[in-house]
Formats: C-alpha cells, structure tokens, sequence
C-alpha cells in the first residue's frame, strides 16, 4: 500500500467556520438529516451537507491525475464507491474516452439528480456489500465514504474493494486527523462520519482487511 494525498491541497483551499456549525446549529438534529443522504444532504441548506452540489469542473484536474497515475486507457473498467452525483466519473470519461466506468452510492437521491451523462451507469448500494463479481474492474476508487461506516463496516468494505479489483491499482481517500486541533475540527464539521482515526490507524485496518492498494487523507487544517 502506498499513501497519496491527491485532494489535501484543494480541500484545503476552502474555507470552513468550523465553530459556527456547532454553536449556531443544533449539530445532532442536522446530522441525522445529513445521514439520510437525501436532497437537504446534497442540495439544501449548508447546515446540512453540501449546501448545493452541482456541476462545476472541479474534479477534472483530479481526474487527470487518477488517469495519469494509474495509466488508465480505453476499454478499462472502473468502479467508483461512493460516486454520490457521479462528477469524477464523467470527468474521467472526458480525459480517457472509451472508459468502462460503472458507479455506485448509498443515496438514491444523489443518482437520480447525477450528471445526466452518467445516471444510467450508476447503482444504489452500499461499500460493505458491493454487487459486483470478483476481479471485474481494472481499477477502483472511493473517496470521502468509508469514514461513513463504523468500524466493521468500514473493514468490509476495503474487503470488498480490495475483491472486485483485478489488480493494485486501487485508491480509497477518507477524512483523517493529524493533531488534536484537527480532530476537534474533524468532530465540529462532520455530519456522516461514523469511524473517526488517525492516518497510522487507517492504514492499519486497510492492512487488516486484506486490502492491498493505495490511500490517502484530507484534514481539516
């Protein structure tokens, strides 16, 4: 396994009152309305979640990076765990043509407004029991998903990414804490998290599992 932060540095460039989601919300009424992973999640107020996530490019140097890094090429199957609207994926598409790419997300709502391009390339389902068959994709992506499951879940489902992969080229990204200071802003900002560790204890429990590819961490600075 290898460790690669691919999102840290534009995680980073936005700027997030941490102190205000806590003191001018009431935080547990407005996560248990962000773990439905319905529109107030992806597409209402900020309180609770995205405060509107749409189509804005944003993912396309990611992309380029994932295809650079992985030497993805046409006629290749990729899985996306956690696909949510299905942005990265089609940002995929448009940097190799000819991807095989295949979705899936826990949130119905998050598939049925994806980008259009997409939707039908996409399944409802959850990380720990993934309904695909063993070694089908070339390469298989998560990121900011398994910190949504507790412990024994999160363990399954780096079982199950490490299954339907054919090979190493696989990437899981999750929020992570380096510093008390961190942790404290990871605690005020998080709405679905359910697992909440340090980098080393990570990657211990992707070793556990028997996963055998790459990851990475965002932190909230």
């Amino acid at each position: 396994m290898s460790r690669i932060d691919f999102l840290q540095n534009q995680h980073s460039t936005v700027k997030r009152n941490y102190l205000q989601r806590v003191m001018e919300h009431d935080k547990a009424a407005c996560a248990s309305v962000a773990k439905r992973f319905g529109r107030d999640y992806w597409d209402g107020e900020r309180k609770y979640g995205y405060g509107g996530y749409h189509y804005d490019g944003r993912w396309r140097n990611l992309a380029e990076r994932l295809t650079a890094h992985y030497a993805l090429k046409s006629g290749e199957r990729i899985l996306d765990v956690g696909c949510g609207k299905a942005f990265l994926l089609y940002e995929l598409c448009q940097v190799t043509p000819g991807l095989e790419v295949v979705g899936l997300d826990i949130s119905g709502y998050g598939i049925q407004n994806a980008k259009s391009e997409m939707r039908h390339l996409l399944v409802e389902g959850s990380a720990d029991a993934l309904p695909f068959a063993d070694n089908a994709f070339d390469c298989v992506l998560s990121l900011g998903t398994l910190h949504n499951l507790p412990l024994p879940r999160a363990m399954a489902a780096f079982s199950e990414l490490e299954r339907v992969g054919r090979n190493g080229r696989k990437y899981v990204m999750v929020e992570s804490w380096r510093s008390e200071a961190e942790k404290a802003n990871l605690l005020y900002w998080q709405l679905t998290c359910e697992s909440f560790h340090d980098p080393d204890s990570w990657a211990w429990m992707a070793q556990a599992a028997g996963y055998r590819g790459d990851y990475g961490f965002i932190f909230f600075e």
